[in-house]
């Protein structure tokens, strides 16, 4: 059964990286039960508010499997929480989420609205060499979720999948129209549940093209 493997926050502390010099990136495992409000779960601070956290993207969900990629790829053991996210799931199939799509994760019902960017944050963070590109070529970016129904989650939390919108408009569709493939915008922009941030990128695209 899918289910969480950890609840994962972090607090703000300087980096060498980025404009900001700072960062709440260094998410680690919490013990009990974590409350989940809509702009994210509590004892999480967020850094970078322009490019970061609000409604659309208050939770940020990796998966187990995919960091077995990244551990065979970088040679190194990857603790849940050290690409950032929130929650780290095992079992869930992500990368085909539809945006839309609806999951009920503890106490809490979630909705999955965008995907992760790699930034220089980020590179910074795990420190290896050309990361944002390697991530980007990976394309496997976990997914960004709204907070429908507050409520609690912990380590050993099942995930089910509750709705599924009639569209094919998955993570990896997302993922790939932000960064190589923005003449895939125009598809996203037709989504009302599209996190702002990529609404917004489809908009600049589609006024460039009029």
């Amino acid at each position: 059964m899918a289910h969480l493997e950890a609840v994962c926050t972090g607090r703000i502390r300087p980096t060498e990286h980025g404009a900001l010099k700072r960062t709440a990136i260094d998410k680690r495992p919490v013990a009990g039960r974590v409350q989940v409000q809509l702009l994210g779960l509590a004892g999480d601070e967020i850094a970078d508010l322009k490019h970061h956290g609000g409604a659309d993207q208050a939770v940020y969900a990796f998966a187990r499997e995919d960091y077995a990629f990244w551990e065979t790829e970088l040679g190194r053991p990857l603790a849940a929480g050290c690409f950032g996210e929130n929650l780290t799931t095992v079992g869930a199939d992500l990368q085909n989420a539809r945006i839309g799509e609806r999951w009920r994760v503890g106490e809490t019902l979630l909705e999955v609205s965008g995907v992760r960017i790699p930034c220089a944050v980020f590179a910074g963070f795990v420190d290896e060499p050309h990361w944002v590109r390697r991530f980007t070529e990976n394309g496997v970016p976990g997914a960004y979720f709204r907070v429908i129904e507050p409520g609690t989650v912990a380590a050993g939390d099942a995930i089910e999948v509750i709705s599924v919108p009639d569209h094919d408009l998955t993570v990896e569709l997302a993922f790939r129209a932000g960064t190589t493939e923005p003449e895939l915008l125009p598809l996203l922009a037709t989504e009302p549940r599209l996190s702002y941030r990529l609404r917004a990128r489809a908009d600049r695209y589609l006024a460039r093209l009029s």
